[in-house]
């Protein structure tokens, strides 16, 4: 059973507005419970049940789980693809398959479905007509996405000739063309360097900070904890637990003391306080940066001492039109369903921010972290190649072996 359009009046200006929408809550599933049957319409399997789940507008939701575990079936009932069997659904204040909705909807599948035979930039213009966008809006938010994803540059080429990394940047670009409110992103930073995955963090947490409200599903654990305001963590198709990163990390029989590197004496000392009050035992180590601070210090050094990429860039700042706060404008109706939404993928990587290394700490004692590595200007990209002049005679040739 699929939720009702429940109304409320909108203080603001006297109309109706949906309960949800009002409320702040852009996704909220009550009970919801699929289950897939065989040709003779037996129970075969249940993919999900009895899940409720609750996505307030601006948070970065992840929900997590092994393969199998019942997370694509649940994205698919909240995009309207599949019904569920049983429970309710409403996705910005409206049923899945409310064609309005769509609207303000974007979606990155795992998989980048692209038409390899078009350029980036006719891939962005083509979904920008399915969204009915005006040529000179098309035009300018084009611009301002290829330059926010680092491929300017190649914008040009055939998509079929980027790696799968600048595949993804294509497909992220592609869904936000029309500004949408929710972002419903399913391994956005799958196939890309480390750079680009830090680009996509970077992302995924300025859109959270302008208002937009991002469902995040990955397998990359890391990703969770530097973005994510709540997570869900799915298995046998039930959730097996909910809430901050916070609530679910925090382990209440430790404690750890962080300060400054101490000489042997007072660590000598700081234990010899803990073995007379009877606590033990006691590790002390030094901190370490995470791998990924590491490469993205190196590849920082790199480009401040002017080496050159042929791949994507570094990307530019947030385009403009990914406001706070507004939505999109009623300039046409998204595609719903079926073929096109399974081509309908989520946008963007920022400017590359500097690595910040972790605080430093130990369990009780520890040294201070290696400084982290200054942010640095990115070199140029080279300039796209004009195309070459039409060859008359051939085509004369051509055209007299025809007749």
């Amino acid at each position: 059973m699929i939720a009702t359009d429940e109304k409320r009046q909108d203080p603001a200006s006297g109309t109706a507005r949906p309960a949800d929408a009002a409320d702040g809550v852009d996704i909220k599933c009550v009970g919801l419970t699929k289950t897939f049957r065989d040709f003779w319409m037996r129970p075969r399997v249940r993919a999900v049940e009895g899940v409720d789940l609750e996505v307030r507008r601006g948070q970065v939701y992840g929900l997590l789980g092994p393969n199998g575990s019942g997370k694509s079936t649940t994205i698919k009932m909240i995009l309207g693809l599949i019904s569920p069997t049983s429970g309710r659904i409403a996705v910005l204040g409206r049923r899945p398959r409310d064609v309005a909705s769509k609207q303000r909807i974007g979606y990155l599948p795992e998989e980048s479905y692209l038409y390899r035979f078009l350029s980036a930039r006719e891939t962005l213009d083509y979904y920008g007509r399915l969204f009915r966008l005006p040529a000179r809006l098309r035009r300018e938010r084009i611009d301002m996405l290829l330059e926010m994803v680092g491929l300017d540059a190649v914008e040009h080429r055939p998509v079929g000739e980027f790696s799968k990394g600048m595949q993804r940047r294509v497909g992220l670009a592609q869904s936000l063309i029309n500004d949408p409110q929710l972002l419903i992103l399913d391994e956005p930073t799958s196939g890309m360097d480390p750079v680009g995955a830090k680009q996509i963090k970077d992302l995924i947490a300025d859109l959270g900070r302008r208002g937009k409200t991002v469902l995040l599903c990955t397998h990359q654990l890391s990703d969770v904890e530097d973005l994510c305001d709540r997570v869900a963590i799915m298995f046998g198709g039930r959730v097996r637990a909910e809430g901050t990163c916070d609530e679910l990390l925090e382990q209440e029989d430790r404690t750890t003391i962080r300060t400054a590197a101490l000489p042997p004496a007072v660590v000598a000392e700081v234990r010899g306080v803990l073995e007379r009050h009877g606590i033990g035992p006691v590790a002390v180590e030094r901190p370490r940066r995470r791998m990924e601070s590491l490469f993205l210090e190196i590849v920082e050094q790199a480009r401040v001492e002017g080496a050159r990429t042929s791949g994507a860039t570094s990307g530019g700042r947030v385009a403009d039109f990914l406001r706070s706060g507004t939505e999109s404008p009623d300039v046409g109706v998204a595609t719903p369903v079926g073929p096109v939404a399974d081509v309908t993928p989520t946008a963007g990587v920022p400017a590359a921010t500097p690595p910040v290394a972790p605080p430093s700490g130990t369990s009780v004692a520890t040294s201070s972290a290696t400084p982290a590595a200054t942010s640095a200007a990115t070199s140029p990209p080279p300039a796209a190649q004009p195309a070459g002049p039409i060859d008359t005679a051939l085509i004369d040739r051509l055209t007299n072996r025809q007749r």
